[in-house]
């Protein structure tokens, strides 16, 4: 149903995010939920740093409409258990990550981490595996640098796995970069892009409304 009803892919700035990708470390083809820019206040300005696509598994639209069929964009967009039912659903997901300015591999993982404690810590869940697996990702970026155009590939499994991939060109690409097994790791990067304080509100917006229309 999603590969009928989400056909068209979505531009955000130059980045063409397609309507359906097969990530590294996925099983299945993936269909785009939606995409948007990330932009940050720079010297009182904003300023768009990256676009993030995210992609879902057909199985996630049966999922998601035994709770929120019926629901239009307008109303799905304010609801967060609507985007909790997103990121804790059971899968497969995979977000894209392009820059539109260079972008350091390690002030991208430092803001990301940050956000993961933070989750978790909020939660009452961190313990020592979370700050090994923190260690581990920051690891991956922090001799990496992305130019305009290059892409950080983060695939997360159905039991919650991350897979992490590079692109120069803004392809995906079937090499991995690193697998972290921590069943919390996935959830939180999809949180970090579509969370209650994800960094792309228009993603989050687009994510509503395409699923709102393959719901209904």
């Amino acid at each position: 149903m999603a590969n009928l009803l989400s056909s068209t892919g979505v531009q955000v700035e130059t980045i063409t995010f397609p309507p359906h990708v097969k990530p590294p470390g996925a099983t299945n083809t993936l269909f785009l939920g939606g995409a948007g820019v990330r932009c940050v206040e720079i010297e009182s300005k904003l300023v768009k740093i990256s676009g993030i696509g995210v992609y879902l598994e057909d199985k996630a639209i049966q999922s998601l409409a035994a709770t929120w069929k019926g629901k239009g964009v307008e109303e799905l967009q304010d609801l967060e258990d609507f985007f909790k039912d997103i990121i804790n659903g059971p899968f497969e997901k995979f977000i894209q990550v392009t820059a539109i300015i260079p972008l350091a591999g390690k002030q991208f993982s430092k803001n990301v981490s940050a956000y993961c404690d933070r989750i978790w810590k909020a939660q009452g869940t961190y313990n020592h595996e979370d700050a090994k697996t923190i260690e581990k990702f920051n690891e991956v970026f922090k001799d990496q640098n992305f130019s305009p155009g290059s892409s950080i590939l983060l695939t997360i499994s159905t039991a919650g796995s991350l897979t992490i991939s590079f692109s120069k060109d803004g392809s995906i690409q079937d090499t991995m970069v690193s697998v972290l097994e921590n069943e919390k790791i996935g959830p939180a990067m999809i949180a970090t892009a579509i969370g209650k304080h994800g960094v792309s509100p228009e993603a989050k917006k687009s994510v509503a409304s395409r699923l709102s229309s393959i719901i209904n």
